[in-house]
């Protein structure tokens, strides 16, 4: 008997898909997952059956939708009450940043505002008039703000919930959309107790009063709710990131991967699980590119390659904050030069090149050194190297935004104490 012929690039291309796909699948957990089980299964029938084009099509239109797909989420509560602070720090702005939302004695919302999230259109945050005033009752109050237009829905309070916060929250409950009851200003509470009553105060049992009063109303018609105790000043304190898991765990899958990138940078789990959401987008961009590609990849970079390797760089940057525009602002808020920022972190030098070296023969290095460093596996050939460089910039600039927020943690101590 003859030689078995061996696999046409065609037939190697279509395991390597297959294989990439289910390694993808392998290394995302369910929970996190950025397409919807739906579209997973059409996806695999594709590849099972060799169905380039369908397959290319599914990736296509998921990514798309990823991308384009609308994020809207309605803030509301009295004026005083902080609401258009949050409105800011879930854009990742500050109070006095271009197109904030006005606050302190300007903070008058008579009608519903979008604001549109600078670095990600697609999502925007409304910020609502305060409920229960003469101007906005209950009844006409929901169609008069359109609150059939948000994903979800967040109650704001300085002080206590009242009977107008109930009747609202009933109201958006029969509407089967999702509400939040957030309790702002909880700092200044703490260090008033603390002034006031040196010799008994305990912080925990002080944020534990503030979350019982603030929901006396609630309790009185039997209704049990978690309320979330944030600052306005500082994201990293008290409840906010608990807020944000919480939110992005009742969003669908599309919607939860666009408010995810959305989201400051405030702890290091926000950074992994942002990290989580772009490699999933990496392995379905590689895919989705990989279906197209009718030759092995080449040895070296074409000009595409390259342009796409650097606009995915800057992508990360942008979405974790150590871009340098984000970089110019932190400097500010900390009272420094953003060149000793830069200094402690590695992303915005890293396609710096040295003399008569191109950008294309520099990603060529990378992938040597990755080469080596995963035993071989990477000079296979495979059209898929290219994903292990975007992985590459993808962990620099994760790493990149855990120095900065152990930097900001570090100078904030200082000026306190």
């Amino acid at each position: 008997m003859g030689a078995a012929p061996s696999a046409t690039y065609s037939e190697r291309q279509n395991q390597d898909l297959d294989s990439s796909f289910k390694a993808y699948l392998k290394n995302c957990k369910t929970e996190s997952k950025i397409i919807s089980q739906e579209t997973i299964r059409s996806i695999q029938s594709h590849l099972a059956k060799g169905d380039l084009p369908g397959a290319h099509s599914v990736i296509s239109d998921a990514l798309k939708n990823i991308d384009d797909i609308p994020l809207n989420i309605a803030v509301t509560g009295d004026s005083g009450s902080g609401k258009s602070s949050l409105v800011n720090t879930l854009r990742g702005i500050g109070d006095e940043g271009e197109d904030a939302a006005p606050v302190g004695a300007k903070d008058t919302t008579m009608e519903r505002k979008p604001y549109k999230h600078p670095k990600f259109p697609s999502v925007t945050i409304w910020d609502l008039p305060g409920f229960g005033t003469p101007n906005f009752q209950l009844k006409g109050y929901l169609d008069k703000v359109k609150f059939g237009e948000y994903d979800l829905f967040i109650i704001v309070s300085a002080s206590f919930f009242t009977k107008y916060d109930l009747e609202l929250a009933k109201g958006i409950r029969a509407m089967k959309k999702n509400f939040y009851l957030v309790r702002t200003k909880v700092d200044f509470d703490l260090q008033n107790e603390q002034q006031f009553k040196p010799t008994t105060y305990e912080r925990e049992k002080v944020l534990e009063e503030i979350r019982n009063n603030s929901l006396k109303e609630f309790y009185k018609n039997d209704i049990e709710l978690q309320t979330f105790l944030i600052s306005n000043k500082d994201s990293s304190e008290f409840d906010f990131s608990i807020l944000m898991d919480t939110l992005l765990k009742d969003l669908p899958n599309q919607k939860r991967n666009k408010f995810m990138l959305s989201l400051p940078s405030i702890t290091e789990a926000a950074i992994e699980k942002k990290k989580e959401s772009l490699k999933q987008n990496i392995w379905l961009g590689a895919v989705k590119d990989g279906i197209l590609a009718t030759l092995p990849m080449a040895s070296v970079f074409k000009d595409n390659d390259v342009e796409k390797l650097q606009a995915s760089l800057h992508q990360y940057r942008v979405c974790f904050g150590v871009d340098d525009e984000s970089l110019q602002i932190l400097a500010k808020d900390l009272r420094g030069h953003v060149e000793e920022l830069k200094a402690i972190i590695k992303s915005p030098y890293l396609l710096d090149t040295e003399q008569d070296e191109t950008i294309g023969e520099k990603l060529l290095k990378f992938l040597d050194g990755l080469s080596s460093a995963d035993g071989g596996l990477l000079a296979t050939g495979l059209y898929f190297r290219q994903i292990y460089l975007q992985f590459h910039f993808l962990d620099i600039v994760a790493n990149d935004a855990k120095v900065l927020l152990k930097e900001a943690y570090s100078r904030k101590q200082l000026t306190y104490h």
